[in-house]
């Protein structure tokens, strides 16, 4: 076969560039730490090596999510908690209030104190997570949640909603709580009923009541609204419980007439049972101690929402107005108790806030494990063995200057030399 020349020099020049490109692909796999430059290197290693980068990035979105959603709740935490101090100083002054030496005055004092600390917790609880959302509002962050919609009545802005964030490939938290359910669904009473002075001229007070026995209270004949009267006579007190919507007394299923059917004793319980002819049991009692005056009364209704800041607004008028001590009394055991269901139901929602957060503690935990095997894999994948390398690009170097030498070689032979 015949070379020309022309062939002898492309071939020479095509086999030593050939050796340059593979020490310099050698030299760039060095200096870079990477074994794959491109995808013709190593396609299928190439290919896993897109697919697990893939998966970290979504994994790192996932651990910058679980960190704004933590930064949302430890904000509401720090709210709550900023709210059951204030519920708690509110709770203290009532059991000042209580205080039979407070004169009037002292009492109007107060309820400019109660007032001012209402206008503070309503600022608490159109709190915002500091990006202007408000922490309250449901889905409608942009919505200021709570307002003063009349004198004594405030009402409620945003939805019953939760935002959300996804903070794993199947997990999503929520970063907030609807107001209308931290401030406003509130049980008064004892959760069951709740009691109160209607007419109440004497020195009677009542209790919160207690219900023994839920399947009993919850029986479907039970109308759970009843009043309980009183009448004195001769200097004997009784009392009859009329059930309101019946409109007949509970005791005797026919009109109330006085004497009433029970004897009263201060301290005595007055159960919602009877055995006899008119026989029933609501499983639930309630205990008046002090002396009711004649005509005296006190409701028994279930038990209904009422938002906290109503019962700041109703401490503040019942401390700045006029009252007996009987009514001064029945009216703090009542706002007492609802400031106790108050702040039951702000440290319930404090525990799940928690609850999230520490949840959030163990995706982040999750994830950084997770982080560190994608970035094992990668680097079994991508990683230069660099012993095997430094091996390769002093091969290489000899093989291109064998390459070159060789060429010099053979290319300095001519037929002249031998003439």
């Amino acid at each position: 076969m015949r070379i020309s020349t022309g062939t002898f020099y492309d071939s020479g020049m095509g086999s030593m560039q050939k050796q340059s490109e593979r020490l310099m692909q050698v030299q760039q796999q060095m200096a870079s730490g990477r074994r794959i430059l491109t995808p013709a290197d190593d396609p299928i290693a190439a290919a896993r090596a897109l697919d697990v980068t893939q998966a970290q990035s979504i994994n790192n979105q996932y651990g910058v999510n679980g960190g704004t959603a933590t930064d949302s709740l430890s904000m509401q935490e720090s709210v709550l908690g900023s709210v059951s101090s204030l519920l708690q100083d509110v709770r203290d002054q009532v059991i000042y209030a209580g205080n039979g030496s407070l004169t009037a005055s002292d009492r109007a004092s107060l309820a400019t104190d109660v007032r001012g600390r209402l206008q503070e917790l309503l600022g608490l609880a159109n709190s915002t997570d500091g990006a202007g959302q408000y922490l309250f509002s449901g889905y409608q962050g942009g919505i200021r949640p709570f307002s003063e919609v009349t004198p004594g009545s405030f009402g409620y802005h945003g939805d019953q909603g939760q935002r959300l964030i996804q903070v794993g490939a199947s997990r999503q938290i929520a970063v907030n709580d609807a107001g209308i359910d931290v401030f406003q669904r509130i049980p008064t009473g004892n959760g069951h009923f709740a009691t109160q002075a209607a007419n109440n001229t004497g020195t009677a007070v009542i209790d919160a009541g207690v219900v023994s026995d839920t399947a009993k209270w919850n029986l479907a004949g039970n109308n759970k609204d009843f009043t309980v009267k009183f009448a004195v006579s001769a200097g004997v007190t009784s009392y009859d419980i009329i059930d309101n919507v019946a409109g007949t007394s509970l005791l005797t299923g026919a009109a109330s007439v006085a004497p009433y059917p029970r004897t009263y004793a201060s301290g005595t319980s007055i159960d919602l049972s009877q055995v006899g002819l008119q026989a029933f049991d609501f499983g639930a009692k309630v205990s008046i101690s002090g002396a009711p005056a004649d005509g005296d009364s006190f409701t028994i209704k279930e038990s209904a929402s009422q938002d906290v800041f109503k019962t700041l607004n109703d401490l503040a008028d019942l401390l700045a107005g006029p009252a007996t001590s009987a009514a001064l009394a029945n009216g703090l055991a009542g706002l007492h108790l609802n400031l106790d269901n108050a702040m039951n139901n702000i440290s319930t929602v404090r525990a799940s806030t928690g609850g999230r957060m520490r949840e959030l503690e163990s995706l982040q935990s999750a994830g950084d494990d997770l982080n560190l095997q994608y970035s094992q894999t990668l680097s079994r994948l991508q990683d230069l063995d660099y012993a095997k390398a430094t091996s390769e690009l002093m091969q290489q170097q000899v093989n291109l200057q064998a390459a070159q030498q060789s060429f010099a070689k053979v290319a300095g032979l001519s037929l002249f030399n031998y003439l």
